[in-house]
């Protein structure tokens, strides 16, 4: 028995050993067997490759005839390129660019408003683009001012950003050893979706790991700037001794704040 790749179509020399052992007597099965393929298959093959001889009298399998039906098959499968199925679409869109100065949106829409192609007889705008990127069309992508201008994949950088604070890249490296009091680490702890009330603000100093809990309304900027003015206040003159500085972690970005 034949190793066999799975999912390969018979050849015109397996199709020519079929012919030979159903001449010689062999079962499918056992012809299945010596190529390494499923009884099914080779059925199929048969159904495909038999032709009547002698005025319908006989019918056999023929490796040729076999073939050319496999082939046709072939030929037919698949996903048809709509370009020269509609060749007389295409020309009318060439012939109105070029002379009329219409644009490719125009072409399209307007040959199905005034009834001069149907539906099935034309292609999309989007399609006519994908011509011309394909070089099918007389025009080019230079002849297409709008389009050229359209890119918006562009990534743009917002002028007006709003700044959070300083990036974390910006605290001094001496802060990680530990060996320092008053630096914090600030995240968010959310409730319940359904509960607004149930936003807690967690700091955490670095060094002695002293851990302060604060109950804030919600998750916004403003609530914990808010919660940091209240603690300023409740410091006092030990603030700047206490909060050096804190890093606010939260999704999406980590900012370094420094004491005011």
């Amino acid at each position: 028995m034949n190793q066999r790749i799975k999912g390969k179509h018979l050849s015109f020399e397996e199709r020519v050993i079929i012919q030979t052992r159903i001449k010689d007597g062999f079962s499918l099965r056992a012809i299945a067997r010596e190529l390494g393929c499923s009884p099914s298959t080779i059925s199929y093959e048969v159904k495909r490759g038999t032709v009547s001889l002698y005025h319908g009298k006989q019918r056999r399998y023929k490796a040729d005839h076999g073939q050319s039906v496999y082939q046709a098959n072939r030929y037919h499968c698949g996903r048809k390129s709509g370009f020269l199925k509609k060749s007389d679409f295409i020309e009318y869109v060439n012939k109105h660019f070029s002379e009329d100065d219409w644009s490719l949106d125009v072409c399209a829409n307007r040959s199905l408003a005034i009834g001069e192609f149907s539906s099935n007889q034309t292609v999309c705008t989007r399609t006519l683009y994908n011509y011309v990127d394909q070089g099918l069309m007389d025009s080019r992508n230079c002849d297409l001012p709008e389009k050229l201008k359209r890119n918006t994949k562009i990534h743009r950088i917002r002028k007006n950003k709003r700044k959070l604070g300083r990036s974390i890249e910006e605290r001094p490296q001496e802060i990680n050893d530990r060996k320092e009091f008053g630096h914090w680490e600030c995240d968010l702890v959310l409730g319940h979706e359904t509960r607004d009330d149930q936003v807690l603000l967690t700091l955490s100093e670095r060094m002695s790991r002293e851990f302060l809990i604060l109950r804030i309304p919600d998750k916004t900027a403003a609530s914990v700037m808010h919660a940091f003015r209240t603690l300023q206040k409740q410091y006092s003159e030990h603030w700047n001794d206490i909060f050096k500085t804190s890093l606010i972690l939260k999704p999406g970005a980590i900012h370094c704040r420094e004491r005011s």
